[in-house]
């Protein structure tokens, strides 16, 4: 009863965080209604972000009275203003510190407690939620309202009730103000990208560099977030704006960095790639003006995403300064960080013997079943899907479907474009480059593990964390089994992959792209790739991919806080998913009332969101009882105990 009554002492005094919670939120939805005046959110959009907030604001609460009557002990002294102090196994910079002072002094608190300094991040996790939020409502590929709004809102909650995460939102770590500082960027970032006023100005630029060291003194490894992934990001756009002329301006061949190969062009004409050698001169001209090759991940094969690169490194090259210009901030913030490293002889600031930055493959192995665990309930519909396909599979007669090939050959073999069909058929969308996919990720996942699997000590010696179990109980088995998880990363790695796909495809759907001139004098260039689909651009996960592995394979250490960022920008991604788009649109006409209603909740709500929050809440449920009741003590053979006696607990 006492701690239920801290808690709602807690939540009711938090006066600062109502305050600075409004403040930003009006200053948000200000921006955002700028942006979108179309959709700009309306008074019931903001009483549901409300209303999950404050059970998100009351959960954490809780979460923190609970850890104060349990861990009283202090963790650090900087309120103290002991600053000269550092304890050198510290690896990260003082941002949180820092932070956390200056929120204690603005909110009229002078003591130096532990439970001072854990509040602070009873705001960061509400700022974390908000920006989430934002985050995905500027995301392209989920729908607009109602199920965009719904979606949006249910997706920061959730974002912040990601176990790991909200875990440490209780304690003194660095995670929750590091995950909504790069989250704070990212806002930034999709304002500067969705602007319908131009190029962002000199002002945002340099607020666009202090967010980017801001994020540095949260975590090192930010860098990556905030130059690669997000500077990667406003360099596409800043390539696809090339495109974005007035419709009546004046039109040359002279446009064109190639002019060894003039293109030629007349009204209605269609440019096909598959006929002689036209993509060689017309699509690369096309490219460095700005109509780069970015279908939908949800249609893309390998093949895409390849074409996609090379389409947008010809724009890149043709156009350097111009990108240079947009991406200028992101180079200055690399920049400082380059000298950070420089003058610190290294990343980490303590510690550095253990912390040796290693190439470590098998991370972009580990991350894939972490996804799939934690967001089980956003994969039913591949799985439903899986299974159906599996049952057509066995059902149909394995003869007739050969006999039915063979005799569709048959009637192709005298045609002269049989070998362009064959190639497309491999090459586009046939099963057997799944089964090439298949066999290569296996391949490439058993080399990994073989050549590649490395224990860091720290794994095998703090009992504490879950991993250690997760590895104790798989990976240290033995060779065998090590070998034999291969195919459980690469299954999930494709739920992963597959989630980012539009709700109403199952796979990529192979489109020929196509050019077609709507004008002789200012043509008007559209390249057929599926433009409509919800699922997030090519070029957007193959940045992330790329962040994400910049980010892991130089750590040694296999740590689950490690993955939070990479789960949060993937989780921005993932599309919103309606009944009616699994169903089809003849649901509702031929099915029982009970389905109907399913069909029209489901158009509004994407329920998978709240077996998410289900999901996620249990978990956390359950780390929590397990920290709090569960203490231990390390103790030598002799019975001893080590560590000064200190209570240890499983934590992330």
């Amino acid at each position: 009863m006492e701690l239920l009554t801290g808690t709602l002492d807690l939540v009711l005094g938090q006066k600062f965080l109502l305050i600075a919670s409004s403040g930003v939120l009006a200053i948000a939805l200000g921006s955002f209604s700028q942006q979108y005046k179309r959709d700009q959110l309306d008074l019931k959009a903001i009483v549901k972000f409300g209303l999950l907030n404050s059970v998100l604001v009351a959960f954490v609460s809780l979460w923190l009275s609970y850890v104060n009557a349990s861990v009283p002990s202090p963790y650090l002294v900087y309120c103290q203003g002991r600053y000269s102090q550092w304890d050198d196994k510290i690896t990260t910079p003082p941002g949180l510190y820092l932070a956390a002072i200056a929120w204690s002094r603005f909110a009229g608190k002078t003591d130096c407690s532990a439970q001072t300094l854990r509040q602070f991040n009873v705001v960061a996790i509400f700022w974390t939620s908000l920006f989430a939020t934002f985050s995905q409502f500027f995301v392209k590929g989920t729908r607009w309202s109602p199920l965009r709004s719904n979606f949006a809102l249910h997706s920061g909650l959730n974002i912040a009730l990601f176990p790991i995460l909200f875990f440490f939102s209780g304690l003194f770590y660095t995670d929750v103000l590091s995950t909504c500082v790069v989250l704070v960027a990212y806002s930034n970032h999709s304002s500067r990208v969705s602007s319908e006023t131009g190029p962002p100005g000199f002002l945002n630029d340099l607020y666009t560099i202090a967010l980017g060291v801001c994020a540095l003194c949260m975590r090192q490894t930010n860098v990556f977030w905030v130059v690669v992934y997000m500077g990667g990001l406003e360099a596409v756009a800043a390539l696809k704006d090339l495109n974005q002329e007035p419709a009546d301006a004046p039109f040359t061949a002279t446009h064109s960095k190639f002019q060894l190969f003039p293109p030629r062009y007349t009204q209605g004409h269609v440019y096909d790639p598959s006929v002689g050698g036209a993509q060689l001169h017309f699509f690369p001209w096309r490219y460095t003006l700005g109509e780069v090759y970015d279908p939908p991940v949800g249609d893309a094969w390998p093949g895409d995403l390849a074409l996609c690169v090379l389409s947008l490194a010809c724009a890149a090259w043709w156009n350097f300064f111009t990108l240079l210009r947009r991406i200028y901030p992101h180079i200055i913030t690399m920049g400082l960080f380059a000298a950070f490293v420089v003058w610190n002889e290294g990343v980490v600031l303590g510690d550095k013997s253990n912390h040796v930055a290693t190439l470590h493959a098998a991370q972009m192995l580990y991350i894939w079943p972490l996804f799939a665990f934690f967001s089980a309930p956003l994969f039913i519909p591949q799985v439903v899907r899986c299974l159906s396909t599996v049952c057509r599979f066995l059902t149909k007669s394995s003869s007739t479907s050969a006999s039915s090939w063979l005799r569709e050959s048959d009637s192709h073999v005298e045609n002269k474009q049989f070998a362009l069909k064959v190639f497309n058929a491999v090459f586009s969308n046939g099963p057997l480059l799944s089964t090439l996919l298949v066999a290569a990720c296996l391949m490439v996942g058993l080399m990994i593990v073989h050549f590649n699997t490395i224990i860091h000590p720290f794994t095998l010696a703090d009992n504490r964390h879950y991993m250690f179990y997760v590895f104790r109980y798989s990976i240290l088995r033995g060779s065998i089994v090590r070998h034999a998880l291969v195919p459980v990363y690469v299954f999930c790695g494709w739920l992963s992959w597959s989630a980012l796909y539009d709700s109403k495809s199952s796979k990529p759907a192979a489109v020929t792209p196509s050019i077609i001139i709507t004008s002789a004098t200012r043509p008007s260039f559209s390249i057929l790739n599926g433009g409509t689909s919800q699922s997030p651009p090519a070029s957007t996960v193959i940045i992330l991919l790329l962040t994400t592995t910049l980010s892991l394979m130089t750590a040694p250490l296999v740590e689950p806080r490690y993955f939070i960022l990479p789960w949060v920008f993937w989780r921005l991604l993932v599309p919103a998913w309606s009944m009616d788009d699994f169903f089809g649109t003849d649901q509702i006409a031929t099915d029982k009332p009970s389905s109907i209603w399913l069909v029209r909740v489901g158009n509004r709500y994407d329920v998978r969101l709240v077996l998410e929050s289900i999901w996620f809440l249990l978990i956390n449920v359950i780390t929590m009882y397990i920290f709090l009741t569960r203490p231990f003590y390390w103790k030598a053979e002799d019975g001893s105990l080590l560590d000064g006696g200190n209570v240890q607990r499983f934590m992330w």
